[in-house]
């Protein structure tokens, strides 16, 4: 079906969007999507904090965005707004780099007071890079998100049910998309 590039804007490996992201990940990738998941926190900060459009890194990274026909941003919300390693990443791209796409905007964090993330700080820099589609996206809340021993993840029903409708609108829309007639 389609390309999707899966970024996650934490800064922890082990942080609650990241693993929720990868677990949605598998969704779409069940629904024969193929995922490619970008984690921004890899990138060199040297790099991000540089502003290094040169670097291998920022290259390889503004290629995938370029390569995806869709692409699912993930970030927890820090200050009523999206997380810094994000920005440095998202200020690094080309003006452009949503143009066509389809996005869904993801978040998480620990309370209600920051439902609007997703709609306030990230949709309109989203939109001003020329997504073509930014679906709904979904606010999901820590404490609906449980990491086992195991390193298993458990999401809360209600927060499980909001998050199949967002990922599978975004499969949806994906699969509306018209396939090019490759150049001659």
């Amino acid at each position: 079906m389609a390309t999707v590039l899966s970024v996650s804007g934490s800064p922890s490996a082990s942080s609650r969007t990241n693993r929720l992201l990868r677990h949605l990940d598998r969704r779409l990738t069940a629904q024969g999507h193929e995922v490619i998941p970008l984690d921004v926190r890899t990138i060199p900060a040297e790099a991000l904090l540089g502003a290094d459009f040169q670097h291998p890194a920022i290259v390889e990274a503004t290629e995938l965005f370029a390569r995806a026909d869709g692409v699912v941003v993930a970030t927890p919300v820090y200050k009523a707004s999206y997380s810094g390693v994000l920005k440095a990443l998202l200020d690094l791209l080309p003006q452009y780099a949503l143009a066509g796409k389809t996005v869904l905007p993801l978040a998480t964090g620990g309370s209600t007071a920051h439902v609007l993330a997703i709609d306030y700080a990230l949709r309109p820099v989203l939109s001003s890079m020329g997504a073509a589609h930014i679906v709904q996206g979904w606010f999901t809340l820590d404490k609906d998100i449980s990491v086992q021993e195991d390193g298993s993840l458990t999401v809360a029903p209600t927060a499980t049910e909001a998050l199949t409708q967002v990922v599978d609108q975004f499969s949806t829309v994906l699969g509306r998309r018209p396939v090019l007639a490759a150049a001659g």
